[in-house]
């Protein structure tokens, strides 16, 4: 995949934004326009992702007739995401950051255009649909921190937690709509969800070319100092205790949780519950998820930010056992709901210290370190409920995990840093 942008791109300079000095808040945060184009923008997008998600796998297994080739592209999609991550952040340091979020639409779109041309001419192939998953991976650890690093300067300060909290209704959202039609799509003809993932994110490039942007200072870098740009983010992430304390643990905790995730899924097989039954399962940690990112401006405003971190903690430490005892499908959807209604809270309260903390000059590279953080551990997760399932019962799988989310609670709970966020 060629860069989305030159390296050199000659752009307007100004003094960057100071993290402090976001525009008054004259508007609702529902009445800003640049505001609602983004949001807008990236429901459309993101269906078209997780809708290609579901039916990349089917695709796969249609055209190659392997099981292997499926987790092989799904495993590219990932593994192109952790490798561009720290690169990524540091050009979205470098680069506009809105030509890198049209950039990014453009490449998913071409992508998934000239997949439904090989399918329509029955000529795609394993290498073919390898290369278009490696794009979309790429493309995800770019846009996610150019987003994250032009959201205090589209937002007033007081406004910029619920855009957080609706930026993560809007991913789950997504999520939702994505994966429940993706299938349903995919029967109706191969091409059929790639030629909707080609609408949705022509459709986000469109929103995003009329999105406003305030200039900022560029100074281009030569290729060789990339490196030490990444080192530069690292180590600003290293020195703020409340950023480093807080990403060290939600990571911990998304692996117990991840690994957590596996291990009922395989206990619930294991007791013969049936697969519809799993299926809601799953889709109530998406209900839960949109719901609780819908009350998070409120609970976020109600409650002090360090409850509001360790509770979920706290609720996750006390609800990962139960599923010891639960053997209806739909019983343990309603513990799936309950686990996540509050973890869009404490992202809602973390991701907007960060935002506010980090210089602007700087919000690609934390965006980058988080997102490699973060997908590290949902990449680990899973093989660490697979090897526990493997040695172990599942109901000492699931108490395993329980001890491990519990440690974690107990070091958030006692923590300085935690204590003192502001």
């Amino acid at each position: 995949m060629t860069d989305p942008l030159p390296r050199n791109d000659p752009l307007p300079r100004t003094d960057p934004p100071s993290p402090t000095d976001s525009p008054p808040a004259t508007v609702p945060l529902s009445r800003n326009s640049n505001y609602r184009l983004l949001w807008c923008s990236q429901v459309l997008s993101e269906f078209g992702f997780n809708a290609t998600t579901i039916a990349f796998p089917l695709l796969v297994l249609a055209v190659t007739g392997s099981a292997a080739a499926s987790g092989v592209v799904l495993g590219t999609i990932a593994a192109a995401q952790l490798l561009a991550g720290l690169p990524a952040g540091a050009l979205v340091d470098r680069w506009n950051r809105k030509k890198v979020m049209l950039g990014c639409e453009a490449a998913q779109a071409v992508a998934a255009a000239s997949l439904v041309v090989a399918l329509w001419w029955g000529v795609a192939s394993l290498a073919h649909m390898i290369v278009v998953a490696a794009v979309i991976g790429v493309c995800a650890a770019m846009f996610e921190p150019a987003e994250d690093a032009c959201l205090p300067n589209l937002v007033p300060a007081d406004q910029l937690s619920r855009a957080v909290a609706m930026n993560s209704a809007r991913t789950s959202l997504g999520h939702l709509s994505g994966t429940a039609v993706g299938g349903f799509l995919f029967a109706v003809g191969r091409f059929v969800p790639f030629a909707v993932d080609v609408l949705t994110h022509i459709a986000a490039f469109a929103a995003l070319a009329f999105l406003r942007v305030p200039a900022r200072e560029m100074r281009p870098a030569p290729v060789h100092r990339l490196g030490r740009e990444m080192a530069e983010g690292l180590r600003w992430v290293w020195r703020q205790p409340q950023i480093r304390v807080t990403a060290l643990c939600a990571v911990v905790l998304n692996l117990f949780f991840s690994a957590f995730y596996l291990v009922v899924i395989v206990l619930a097989q294991a007791r013969g519950v049936p697969s519809g039954e799993i299926g809601v399962m799953a889709a109530m940690l998406g209900v839960g998820g949109m719901l609780g990112a819908l009350l998070a401006p409120y609970l976020h405003r109600l409650l002090s930010p360090y409850l509001s971190i360790v509770a979920v903690f706290w609720v996750l430490a006390a609800l990962t056992p139960v599923a010891v005892f639960i053997h209806n499908g739909y019983l343990m959807g309603l513990l799936f709901f309950a686990m996540t209604l509050l973890p869009p809270t404490a992202n809602t309260t973390i991701m907007t210290r960060q935002l506010l903390l980090t210089p602007d000059k700087l919000r690609g590279r934390l965006g980058g370190v988080i997102g490699l953080a973060t997908g590290v551990a949902a990449t680990i997760g899973p093989v660490l409920g697979g090897v526990l399932t493997t040695l172990v019962s599942g109901t000492q799988a699931v108490l395993i995990c329980a001890a491990g989310i519990t440690a974690v609670t107990v070091l958030v709970t006692v923590s300085p840093n935690l204590r003192g966020f502001p």
